[in-house]
């Protein structure tokens, strides 16, 4: 009697393992077939962000003077070194923010603020247009200007021209 209780014990003991094993062994391979589509989604995912950033990267290079080669042979033709053309441009777009009238000398929009309206952005788009950003700190709005550089008795002198423009309501 004692040897059949044992053997049954030893059955059920038995069947009770081989039954966790194969509970285990389904268990992890669910776990593991979960963690690999994880993976693969992640890996897609990863693969979608480097080709959106890629696509983004070269959209920032379209209209921008510094990969603009045509634009930079343009100046360096003329005589200019674009290293120090560029900053020159924009410096003499940020000085016109230092002017005692109540106007701005080329932001075609009075300051309804109280404050000055001031030209806070910059992009260079080629060898004629630049892109500027202007704000009185309540008011903003975003021009389109064309600039050359005019020999007037021997004298260069760099001039903007707005070919656009449009001001935006405060929120």
């Amino acid at each position: 009697m004692k040897q059949r209780f044992f053997m049954y014990l030893f059955i059920f003991t038995l069947l009770l393992v081989i039954f966790q094993f194969v509970n285990s062994k389904n268990i992890i391979e669910g776990y593991d077939q979960k963690l690999t589509n994880y993976v693969e989604a992640n890996t897609k995912l990863k693969d979608s962000i480097r080709i959106m950033q890629d696509d983004m990267v070269s959209d920032l290079y379209v209209f921008k003077f510094d990969t603009n080669e045509d634009a930079m042979v343009y100046w360096e033709e003329q005589g200019y070194r674009i290293s120090e053309f560029v900053p020159f441009i924009e410096d003499e777009l940020m000085n016109l923010n230092i002017y005692d009238t109540e106007d701005h000398p080329l932001v075609p929009y009075a300051s309804m603020s109280g404050q000055k309206m001031l030209i806070d952005q910059i992009r260079m788009l080629n060898h004629k247009w630049i892109i500027a950003s202007f704000t009185d700190g309540k008011y903003w709005g975003e021009m389109l200007l064309s600039y050359e550089i005019e020999t007037i008795e021997g004298q260069k002198e760099l001039k903007f021209k707005i070919i656009e423009s449009s001001l935006y309501r405060p929120r």
